[in-house]
């Protein structure tokens, strides 16, 4: 009887000690997800600014530089949906060359307003307050960026359209859509297409960069060569 109440004994301690080890891990893993590695809240979040200025400022840069849209086919700006009629049927009747020329204005116009977006991210980033970067930190691959998106969406719309008007004005934007449009609205029996061309290229500018800084973010939590300082190797599991 007392050798049976030792085994008991014995059992139960080394559940308790299996069970004290398998919280050890769990706090471990849930540790290293978050980045951290000894840092206090505030310096994670640095770290995690910092990681944000650098691939946005990253994301900006691509996206502004010539051909940073119209060359990056999963940013390009394509014919506006509605009128994706219009452009099968012009390119059928021989006006390729003006139609491609008429998407190439359109990117040149997001490559310019992409240039005033920084400020506004930089802006976002140092407002952001230790909870909304922990919540980041423990969220999925794209959790920045949605932080990103929710907290400049109005702010880069504001600031894009009247640099997109601008810049479709500089590119002489209605010299290649006046033509094509009239060309393709006197087609018998088309629905007439006359898309707001201000507010298509500004939504389709802001959607291009922000695929560009989530691509930028994946990068940050997945591949330690892109962590390129100290703080970012100690907060997101590199140093």
């Amino acid at each position: 009887m007392k050798s049976l109440f030792i085994g008991l004994i014995s059992v139960i301690f080394l559940a308790d000690a299996q069970a004290q080890i398998n919280l050890d891990n769990i706090k471990n893993q849930v540790n290293n997800a978050i980045g951290n590695t000894g840092l206090s809240n505030t310096e994670i979040v640095s770290g995690l600014k910092e990681a944000l200025k650098i691939g946005t400022n990253n994301s900006t840069g691509k996206a502004s530089k010539p051909d940073g849209f119209f060359k990056n086919q999963a940013i390009k700006i394509l014919f506006p949906p509605e009128a994706r009629d219009m452009e099968r049927t012009l390119r059928n009747v021989g006006m390729g060359p003006q139609v491609d020329k008429f998407v190439m204005t359109l990117n040149r116009a997001a490559e310019d307003a992409a240039k005033s977006a920084a400020p506004i991210f930089i802006n976002a980033i140092t407002g952001m307050s230790i909870s909304d970067g922990l919540s980041i930190l423990k969220g999925g691959d794209n959790a920045a960026t949605n932080f990103l998106k929710n907290a400049t969406q109005s702010q880069l719309i504001a600031a894009f359209k009247p640099t997109v008007k601008n810049s479709l004005t500089k590119v002489q934007i209605t010299k290649y859509w006046n033509p094509l449009a009239k060309k393709y609205n006197k087609i018998p029996m088309v629905k007439k297409v006359n898309p707001n061309l201000d507010d298509y290229v500004t939504m389709k500018a802001i959607e291009g960069l922000f695929k560009l800084i989530a691509e930028e973010e994946f990068k940050i939590r997945k591949d330690p060569l892109a962590r390129v300082t100290e703080l970012l190797k100690k907060v997101f599991g590199g140093g």
